[in-house]
């Protein structure tokens, strides 16, 4: 088991080290080359830099996921693409994608594009709090925790 990151955007990169850490996993983030770092890393957390353009770290990652790795994204699509792949897929919010409902996501933002394109607005998500991050760290605790004791 892996813990995978889509790292455009990903607020819970370092929440995924804490738990890559604490549980002994590695850690994949793919990310853009405009999101390079010189920062320092642990050794068991490797980054995979992909190409600027559309969905290049979605390839990458559809490329890289394995059965059981975890993948936490913001992309429904992304999303939809791994699920088939025996990997669990994780909001940032902690929610988890499921093929029972990824269906109604794609459709939600099939949606919101269509109003977006006719001149409408839609609301965006609401601000990451730090009680959104704790929350985040115990559901994927426990995820994790259950994932061990099943292999």
């Amino acid at each position: 088991m892996r813990l995978v990151i889509d790292g455009d955007g990903s607020p819970v990169k370092e929440e995924m080290i804490q738990l890559g850490r604490k549980f002994n996993l590695p850690v994949l983030i793919v990310t853009s080359v405009d999101h390079y770092t010189t920062k320092e890393y642990p050794n068991f957390v490797e980054f995979i830099y992909v190409d600027k353009g559309a969905d290049r770290a979605d390839y990458e990652i559809v490329k890289e996921i394995q059965p059981g790795d975890l993948l936490v994204t913001q992309d429904y699509g992304l999303a939809s693409l791994v699920l088939p792949k025996q990997a669990r897929v994780f909001h940032h919010s902690g929610q988890e994608y499921l093929a029972e409902t990824i269906d109604f996501l794609l459709a939600q933002r099939y949606l919101g594009t269509q109003i977006r394109k006719s001149g409408k607005r839609t609301k965006g998500p609401k601000p990451f709090t730090k009680a959104d991050r704790q929350s985040f760290l115990e559901q994927l605790s426990e995820v994790i925790q259950q994932s061990q004791k099943e292999i």
